[in-house]
């Protein structure tokens, strides 16, 4: 599944194709993804102006005049921008055709197993961030608002191992599976640990290590483990400096014990037990 680092990239390079645009057309090939896709969505934007791409957590807003259009890559989803006339693959479900006046573009969302989601938020529907996939995501790890000290007060009373408590995404948002085990294994600690266990100081280098995966996941263009590619057809190759992630029985790069694997919530967690306490 494309996690934030994903995301990022995908929103950095659609930015520049889209803000500013004029719709000029609304295409669905289906009914809906993982939930239907607004109805009469194509008459509320057509001739409506792109505002801004931004972010918030794994879903992309592209923000208009009258409200906000809410893009979820679900499992396998990528978004490309292309010229008119391309030839359509298989499950390329949704365009967004848009026009600067002289050059016109496509928006295209491909999503093979079609857990995606294209939604509308209308200002007169409330804040877009109580909208019921929004209101309940913690804050931004990039952003100022998250700290060491933010982890280590909101999990005093979490006896959860830290590792679920980083993906339930109530504290902080969009640290996923594979950024979890990478940033616990930078700081050193053990993803069983209860996250109530956990001091400031372990905190301090936890909330470093998140920060500085997550930035260097976007700067290289994000994880390629089978269906994200970037907007430009390239796939990310972060994958490529995992310590522990998809690595288990491989010497740990580290201290060389094997990487061990084990069942978390129904995901997998890599971890070294000799480096990670």
């Amino acid at each position: 599944m494309p996690e934030l680092p994903e995301v990022e990239v995908t929103r950095r390079g659609v930015a520049p194709h889209l803000e500013g645009r004029v719709v000029e057309e609304v295409v669905f090939r289906r009914e809906g993804l993982r939930w239907p896709f607004p109805a009469h969505i194509a008459q509320t934007l057509v001739g409506q102006r792109i505002e801004h791409v931004k972010r918030r957590g794994k879903y992309l807003l592209l923000g208009f005049a009258g409200g906000t259009l809410i893009v979820h890559l679900g499992m396998s989803g990528h978004l490309r921008v292309l010229p008119p006339g391309i030839e359509l693959k298989k499950h390329d479900h949704f365009d967004l055709v848009v026009s600067d006046g002289a050059h016109k573009q496509v928006l295209r969302l491909h999503d093979p197993r079609r857990f995606g989601a294209v939604l509308w938020h209308a200002n007169d529907d409330g804040e877009l961030e109580q909208h019921i996939l929004l209101r309940g995501l913690g804050v931004e790890p990039l952003e100022e608002q998250f700290s060491a000290e933010l982890l280590y007060r909101a999990t005093r009373k979490r006896s959860a191992p830290i590792k679920q408590v980083l993906l339930a995404g109530d504290i902080v948002v969009g640290v996923g599976n594979i950024y979890a085990c990478e940033s616990l294994f930078r700081a050193g600690i053990n993803p069983k640990t209860p996250a109530s266990r956990i001091s400031r100081a372990r905190y301090e280098k936890l909330a470093a290590a998140i920060r500085e995966i997550l930035a260097a996941a976007i700067v290289q263009g994000g994880s390629t483990l089978r269906d994200f590619i970037a907007v430009n057809g390239q796939s990310g190759y972060f994958q490529q400096t995992y310590f522990v992630y998809d690595r288990a029985g491989v010497p740990c790069r580290n201290c060389g014990a094997p990487i061990r694997q084990i069942k978390q919530g129904q995901r997998s967690t890599f971890y070294c037990a000799t480096c990670q306490k």
